[in-house]
């Protein structure tokens, strides 16, 4: 697909999963994405994250990296589920040193971009 948009210009244009899936031509099931969007979306930023300084300057090679990453984003989420996957602080558990277990997330995990 011949865009003439730089990637973060593009980047900006995208709201939904459906939209990033379509830009990167990454093939998908909608009822995958209808019940996983927002996991798909966080996983994949979380990808880029670590990924981001690691970035070969050419746009061309990004857009190709950001592709994988989503694709593999997406895929977690066919072989998996948003429970299993825990990509969200509030699905992550922490054992109680008297027994059972907490979601407790602090106000500055949760402002943290």
């Amino acid at each position: 697909m011949e865009d003439t948009l730089t990637l973060a210009e593009a980047m900006e244009d995208l709201v939904s999963a459906e939209d990033f899936l379509e830009y990167f031509e990454v093939p998908y099931e909608p009822a995958v994405v209808h019940v996983n969007r927002l996991h798909i979306l966080q996983r994949f930023h979380d990808y880029l994250g670590k990924q981001a300084p690691n970035l070969p300057p050419d746009e061309s090679a990004q857009r190709g990296i950001y592709r994988l990453w989503l694709e593999r984003a997406y895929q977690d989420f066919v072989t998996s589920d948003s429970l299993t996957e825990k990509v969200f602080a509030v699905f992550q558990h922490v054992d109680k040193p008297g027994g059972g277990s907490s979601s407790f997330v602090s106000l500055d995990k949760v402002f943290r971009s």
